[in-house]
């Protein structure tokens, strides 16, 4: 079983539902963000369940700063068995978009991605994480509508969630035959924020339904893992069906 999970970028959406999840289901969950208050907030929550929170605020950005986090990760619980990468930043513009905020859109985005990716991996492919369930580990990366089909006016939000899916199934085939499940997944419409309520029939995404499919690829069968799933919120919402 997985014992040790990262979320990386978490907030109180989709984030924070992942961390509860995984720490519901036994999970000691270390959690990456920049607001260290929150963080800490939530770690405290966790501890209140199955599992266990870990508070590490860590810039996604800023490669010493990853290699830091990974190391009081790895210095007070052990290599790492899934990572699930949710972060994101763009601001909703087209061509008119800065520089500075596209290139914060790629740094958030694959290039986070990838500095947490490249730690996880090597945890999983040389260290002991090992669970026994024929699976070294388990990388989940967060993507959306735009992953598979621009948008206007989110130029610098499309490219990164491009960017990231292409990286998730290069990272499927290198590290699939290690023993390491890469998976992404769509999230085709917007999700329900935390102070709206639920209506029928939903029109957002639920995070907690959303936090249950991410567990499913951390504890798929090794036999048929999926590599993608696309997820709709639902018949009372805009459905876009990449």
């Amino acid at each position: 079983m997985t014992r040790m999970a990262v979320v990386a970028g978490v907030g109180p959406g989709l984030g924070a539902a992942v961390a509860r999840r995984f720490a519901a289901e036994g999970c000691r969950v270390a959690l990456l963000a920049r607001t260290k208050s929150y963080l800490d907030t939530l770690a405290a929550d966790l501890d209140g369940t199955a599992g266990a929170g870990l508070a590490v605020p860590t810039d996604l950005t800023d490669a010493d700063a990853v290699e830091s986090a990974f190391e009081t990760i790895r210095a007070e619980w052990g290599p790492t068995d899934a990572l699930v990468y949710n972060a994101s930043g763009a601001p909703w513009q087209g061509v008119d978009i800065s520089l500075d905020a596209f290139d914060h859109a790629l740094a958030t985005g694959p290039r986070g991605a990838l500095l947490c990716a490249r730690e996880a991996a090597a945890d999983m492919v040389d260290g002991d994480a090992d669970a026994g369930d024929g699976k070294a580990g388990t990388i989940v990366f967060t993507g959306a509508t735009t992953s598979t089909r621009g948008r206007e006016g989110a130029l610098g939000f499309s490219a990164a969630k491009f960017a990231v899916r292409g990286m998730a199934q290069s990272l499927a085939r290198e590290l699939g035959p290690d023993g390491v499940h890469v998976a992404h997944v769509v999230l085709d419409g917007s999700i329900r924020p935390p102070d709206v309520v639920p209506s029928d029939p939903p029109t957002h995404l639920d995070p907690d339904d959303i936090a249950g499919r991410y567990w499913d690829l951390v504890t798929a069968d090794p036999a048929t893992m999926p590599f993608e799933i696309h997820l709709t919120n639902g018949p009372g919402g805009k459905t876009e069906f990449v």
